[in-house]
């Protein structure tokens, strides 16, 4: 594990970080809603955040404001991939109209939308979320470095022939 995964045991502000770092408001990462799971559900995001890698297709890491582990990001624009551990259960997981697909013994909902695909972990708790840009339309190959992590951290709910 590399150091540019870990989070800081003191979270600032966006604000405080940039005016620390010398930096405008214009030069600030992305902002990202972030999920507020139960307790036990947090501590399971948490130990998929330190288990995340540092590139994902070819995209570095660079995690988005507010700083969470319940939240990353690589990439931007058509390559950006966005992370949300501990997301409510969405319709979509139990709507056969949806395709899924398994990559790495993890099974994930596929969601077509005009900014990109929308993949969600189906069968564990808690529901993570990736959200992608239009790059990856027809590439569920970006999901491959997601499925040891999720594997490790993410129990799950309900056991798939």
């Amino acid at each position: 594990m590399t150091s540019s995964r870990r989070r800081p045991p003191l979270v600032l502000s966006a604000a405080a970080v940039l005016a620390a770092a010398g930096c405008s408001s214009s030069d600030a990462t992305a902002q990202v809603a972030v999920p507020s799971p139960p307790a036990k559900e947090a501590a399971a995001c948490a130990a998929l955040d330190r288990l995340l890698p540092d590139t994902v297709a070819g995209q570095q890491r660079d995690d988005p404001a507010p700083d969470s582990p319940l939240t990353a990001r690589w990439g931007a624009g058509d390559a950006e991939i966005v992370l949300r551990c501990g997301i409510p259960r969405p319709a979509e997981v139990a709507d056969p109209k949806y395709p899924g697909v398994e990559v790495e013994g993890v099974s994930w909902t596929v969601q077509t939308r005009s900014q990109g695909p929308r993949f969600i972990t189906q069968y564990r708790e808690p529901y993570v979320e990736l959200l992608t840009g239009t790059r990856y339309e027809h590439d569920a190959s970006l999901l491959q470095p997601f499925g040891a992590p999720v594997g490790k951290t993410i129990p799950k709910t309900l056991d798939v022939p």
